[in-house]
């Protein structure tokens, strides 16, 4: 094992993101899992989530639950970066990695409580948020009197038209916003079932896939161990036995990573993630009212690209699929809701050569 560690390959199993192979005793990138750890580092990061919250939001974002204690596990793991620990010496492995020294670093940093987000006793929860209408100037912020906010233009380009705004008008303003993606009950419901019908669908859709891919595997792992065993009898010869060899582990990996997208979980999680739009547009300005500026700000980012305004209205850009369900909603007309598709879109199913 020491043996092995010095030549840099890592004798123990693969941590979160990479996988162990066994036809070739090395340690490769799981790609699906890898981007879960990517995101983790990522996230952790920026300083404003603690790792309770860390693991909130990573089961959100992709639907896997993994432990606050091996949270810290993995970001404190020098594997990512290219680097393991083995009977209480450090070696460089041999490994790929797919972690950045610097946000691995970045991470370090917020861990061991050198990157502390610094918090105002006044947010300014809008700032980056709003355009002048006028000269399409970026509208800043500023504090009065050490406990007021105020809005105004740039004035980048020169003296502007816009007036100043307290915070508290800009607030209202954007809330108005919010009322024209509202969904009427009767068809949030109708919605909701639709999604489920298509829940219902995917489901059946990806188990009979990855039936298929099962078989195919079960088959390609038999031509392995048959062409193993034929080469032992001297029944072929070396060379034509690693050429399949190769072709077939090929195919193995790509029938593995085409299982790994149908995972019954994932379809599900999207569309969970579609009755949480619908939901979020049947109730956002109720949710608004309800909630700290900063909070507002929050809920508005998940629903606006950008928007501008001027002395007497704001000009919303909506992200999707919510400018669909504003259009819809300015119109009142909700009966072609099939046209919405409000679904997320979903990799499309790895195709393998049967």
């Amino acid at each position: 094992m020491r043996e092995k560690a010095e030549q840099g390959m890592y004798p123990g199993r693969a941590p979160l993101g990479y996988r162990n192979n066994r036809a070739n005793r090395s340690i490769e990138i799981h790609p699906e899992n890898a981007a879960i750890v990517k995101r983790i580092f990522e996230r952790y990061a920026t300083g404003n989530f603690p790792l309770a919250e860390l693991r909130k939001q990573i089961r959100k974002e992709t639907g896997k639950t993994i432990a606050r204690s091996y949270l810290h596990t993995i970001l404190t793991n020098p594997f990512y970066v290219g680097r393991f620990e083995w009977s209480g010496k450090t070696y460089t492995g041999n490994h790929e990695t797919f972690i950045a020294a610097d946000l691995y670093q970045a991470a370090q940093d917020v861990l061991h409580g050198r990157n502390k987000p610094k918090y105002r006793k006044h947010e300014i929860a809008f700032r980056g948020m709003l355009a002048c209408a006028y000269d399409q100037c970026t509208v800043t912020a500023e504090f009065k009197k050490g406990k007021y906010v105020y809005y105004r233009c740039s004035g980048y380009r020169g003296k502007c038209e816009l007036p100043r705004f307290r915070q508290e008008e800009v607030s209202e303003k954007l809330g108005e916003i919010l009322k024209n993606i509202h969904i009427p009950d009767d068809v949030l419901v109708q919605l909701q079932q639709s999604l489920q019908r298509d829940q219902a669908r995917i489901q059946n859709e990806a188990l009979e896939q990855s039936q298929r891919l099962q078989r195919r595997l079960a088959a390609v792992r038999h031509h392995m161990d048959q062409a193993y065993s034929d080469k032992l009898d001297g029944k072929i010869p070396e060379d034509f036995w690693e050429r399949k060899m190769a072709d077939w582990r090929t195919e193995e990996q790509q029938i593995e990573m085409a299982l790994a997208g149908l995972k019954e979980a994932h379809q599900g999680d999207r569309v969970l993630t579609a009755q949480r739009i619908l939901e979020l547009a049947n109730k956002a300005y109720f949710l608004y009212v309800t909630q700290t500026h900063a909070e507002q700000a929050k809920l508005l980012r998940m629903v606006l690209l950008n928007c501008s305004i001027d002395s007497a209205s704001v000009y919303p850009t909506y992200r999707k699929p919510f400018e669909m369900i504003f259009e819809r909603a300015k119109t009142e007309e909700w009966s072609g809701r099939e046209d919405l598709n409000l679904r997320p879109p979903g990799p499309e199913l790895s195709r393998v050569n049967s």
